[in-house]
């Protein structure tokens, strides 16, 4: 048993030295295993820094990511080629996957914007009666640039105030022309529907201190008035179409404005001799009263045009930002454009101090206000961006001659309907009639047209054409020309005016962003009014100096008696030995004036043809309506 005893206690021993063997071969082992790491991280360590120097000598653009190269292979036992190589394959995925993100991201906030900028159309139910107050106003303002042609003897005589004549016509004119710019800058910064609602109770309180005056001084000072409340109209009229339909709708909704105001300047004379006749003079302002009254109704309970989110802007600021400065100057020069052009060749001769004066008064408040508009960039009233855009520069000059054109004939062919073939001044505005009809026609025809096609260029181009030729053949007039001439050539004419009379606005809302629309309205809007006071005056120098000089070969006749007698009354006061001769030298003053329409209708051609051509229809939509403004 002792033995046993011994025997067992040899074997723990030996079992303890063999664990004592195996505890002191793992602590070599474990010191061996660390002895490699620390070698293992030793050659990392030197990879890492070949790769450090390595990668150092790339471009300065990748240095970041080479760093964060060096840093993240440092955990690693790869050999150096081919684990560099994988990371910068990584890296330039982890680049692609960014840019895409990103990519995707603004795509996907462009969407939304666009998203919320869409603006909503109103139904057709609302649309209607909205477009009738519009069209109502436009025909208003419209009208009462003409009708007052005939009321002014019937004024004259009540007043006793022969030498404020000119005044009577010019004044609105000239307030119109003056505030033009300025109303399409109030379009951008307040609610269109507001400020056309206010333009229209301008104009209706200018109307009624008209009807009522008890003198000249009033009645001038009505007319002026009325006459900036109607620069808001204008203008205003398209500007609020934009918000009633998207743009490929309308050119039909334009294309019915140029009917109402051709329509308008020709029944103007018309409505003031049955009034003038059958009523009162003062029904010629009256009437706007009630009519006007109708539009305002409709528009406020009818018209809704979201209001545009804008940051809250002190009224200090906002009046900065109307440009009060420019608007003086370009005010300023109007005025003397307008009076120089009114007294010039009538009240004073053209060489006199005062009209040379003025004119030189004109090009130093015009030059000034461009300084300005340069000077004060997007706070402008005309931001120089717009009005040397393409398109918007060629619709001003466009416009211009065709408002030149227009008025210079619409205002001279009564006249030689009165004095050559006899007619009083109500069957003078019946005569005219071909001239309304084809003008409406083609108006409307062209809306419709440039609504299918979606180009509204090759419109203005033939409208300019179609013009030309057609006050080309007017100038063919003679005493003993039959009715199917001047009937028919007048149709022509006014043919080729009404398809061209909307495409320059439209034009203007197809290459501006909609926040500048207004602008670009305003400019062409302006230019055709202008067009149409400058070309009158002009028409009547012409006129004048044509006349005198034809009746000086008439034996016994006193020119300046001829001229202050008017048309329809030189049947009355010539001896029948002399009225052929007057009727010749009538005829040819008149013809020589219309060849001012025939050369203004000829300029045309140039701005029509430098016109863009932009695709008006749906597909086009997106861009225009988003604010893409072109800048070719």
């Amino acid at each position: 048993m002792d033995s046993e005893n011994e025997r067992d206690k040899m074997d723990s021993e030996n079992e303890r030295d063999k664990m004592d063997s195996e505890k002191e071969r793992d602590k070599m082992d474990s010191e061996k295993e660390r002895d490699n790491m620390d070698s293992g991280k030793e050659r990392d360590k030197m990879d890492s820094e070949k790769e450090r120097d390595y990668m150092n000598s790339e471009k300065e653009r990748d240095k970041m990511d080479s760093e964060k190269t060096v840093e993240t292979s440092s955990d690693s036992a790869m050999p150096y080629p081919e684990n560099f190589e994988a990371m910068a394959e990584n890296i330039q995925e982890s680049r692609v996957e960014a840019a895409q993100d990103l990519l995707h991201a603004k795509t996907n906030r462009a969407k939304t914007n666009q998203s919320e900028a869409e603006p909503e159309y109103p139904t057709l139910k609302k649309l209607i009666p909205s477009a009738i107050a519009l069209y109502l106003a436009f025909f208003l303002v419209a009208l009462d640039r003409t009708i007052i042609a005939t009321a002014i003897p019937t004024i004259t005589d009540e007043f006793h105030s022969l030498n404020d004549v000119g005044w009577y016509g010019s004044v609105y004119m000239l307030t119109t022309c003056s505030f033009q710019l300025l109303m399409g800058r109030v379009y951008t910064f307040y609610n269109p529907k507001w400020v056309f609602l206010s333009a229209i109770g301008v104009f209706e309180i200018g109307s009624a201190i008209c009807g009522a005056a008890p003198n000249s001084i009033v009645f001038i000072l009505g007319r002026a008035i009325a006459g900036a409340g109607s620069s808001g109209i204008f203008s205003g009229a398209i500007i609020i179409i934009i918000s009633l339909v998207p743009l490929h709708q309308r050119p039909i909704l334009q294309g019915l404005i140029g009917a109402v105001f051709g329509v308008s300047s020709v029944i103007g004379p018309l409505l003031g001799g049955v009034f003038t006749t059958k009523v009162s003079w003062r029904w010629c302002f009256y009437i706007n009263l009630p009519v006007g009254g109708v539009a305002i109704i409709i528009l406020i309970l009818i018209l809704k045009i979201p209001k545009a989110k804008k940051a809250g802007t002190p009224w200090r600021q906002q009046i900065l930002q109307l440009d009060p400065i420019g608007t003086v100057f370009f005010v300023s020069g109007i005025v003397c454009l307008l009076l120089a052009l009114q007294w010039g060749g009538s009240t004073y001769a053209w060489g006199n101090g005062r009209i040379i004066a003025l004119l030189i008064l004109f090009v130093i408040c015009t030059s000034v206000f461009i300084g300005v508009q340069i000077w004060k960039g997007e706070t402008a009233t005309v931001p120089p961006r717009i009005f040397t855009q393409k398109s918007i520069a060629a619709g001003m000059w466009s416009q211009f001659c065709v408002g030149s054109a227009m008025m210079t004939l619409i205002y001279y062919i009564p006249i030689w309907l009165q004095a050559i073939k006899d007619v009083d001044a109500l069957k003078s505005g019946i005569d005219t009639l071909p001239l309304i009809l084809s003008l409406v026609i083609s108006s409307i025809s062209a809306g419709v047209l440039v609504t299918r096609i979606g180009y509204y260029t090759p419109f203005m181009i033939a409208s300019s054409v179609i013009m030309s030729i057609g006050a080309g053949l007017i100038t063919t007039w003679t005493p003993d020309t039959m009715h199917q001439k001047w009937i028919g050539y007048q149709f022509v004419f006014g043919f080729g005016l009404g398809m061209g009379m909307q495409q320059a606005s439209l034009a203007a809302q197809a290459v501006l962003s909609r926040k500048d629309a207004p602008i670009g309205i305003a400019l062409v809007m302006f230019c055709q009014q202008l067009g149409g006071a400058v070309f009158v005056s002009i028409g009547q120098s012409v006129f004048t100096n044509r006349l005198v000089n034809g009746l000086k070969s008439v034996a016994g006749i006193s020119p300046a008696g001829i001229v202050n007698t008017g048309a329809t009354d030189i049947r009355h006061v010539v001896d029948p030995s002399n009225l052929h001769g007057v009727i010749v030298a009538y005829n040819e003053a008149l013809t020589k004036t219309y060849t001012v329409a025939v050369a203004m209708s000829c300029f045309s051609i140039i701005g029509a043809l430098c016109i863009e051509w932009k695709n008006i229809k749906p597909k086009k939509q997106a861009e225009v309506e988003n604010g893409q403004v072109c800048k070719e």
